[in-house]
């Protein structure tokens, strides 16, 4: 897709058992705050399609925090087994790239915007891109939130 559109990136290869983005950043030589992981997460009850969130590979999500900006009661974590059943992806391969056009919501820790580039999954365990913050916002439509992660 990338190639299609012409959005410049850089692939990175790394074990395909690899399936932290902390261990990605240390693998890659990329800075943790500049390695970007996909994060799938559910209404809670279960409604609708989960949500997308990237956040620093470094950085915790808090649901709290995401819920308050998004307008929402309550969110948790959707399971590995939810996550790879309702994206079609693998755990350490999940990716909002992967999943553009298919009907997700997807939203950025805030951070992203104060860096040129990203690393984030490619949709496949073991490869992940970097490439610029604004074309990640164009391709996927996502949108930065701030205060969502410690």
């Amino acid at each position: 897709m990338l190639e299609q559109r012409k959005v410049a990136f850089e692939l990175f290869a790394f074990d395909a058992t690899i399936r932290d983005a902390t261990l990605v950043a240390k693998e890659t030589g990329m800075p943790s705050a500049s390695v970007y992981k996909t994060l799938v997460v559910e209404q809670d009850p279960p409604k609708g399609k989960p949500l997308l969130v990237m956040m620093p590979s470094h950085a915790e999500l808090d649901l709290k925090a995401l819920a308050a900006a998004l307008g929402m009661k309550k969110l948790r974590m959707a399971s590995h087994a939810d996550a790879e059943r309702h994206t079609g992806l693998q755990v350490g391969g999940i990716s909002a790239l992967a999943l553009t056009g298919k009907g997700f919501a997807a939203y950025i820790d805030g951070r992203a915007t104060a860096l040129d580039q990203i690393l984030v999954s490619a949709g496949q365990r073991g490869y992940d891109v970097r490439l610029a913050v604004r074309d990640l916002l164009t391709l996927t439509g996502a949108k930065p939130l701030e205060g969502i992660g410690v």
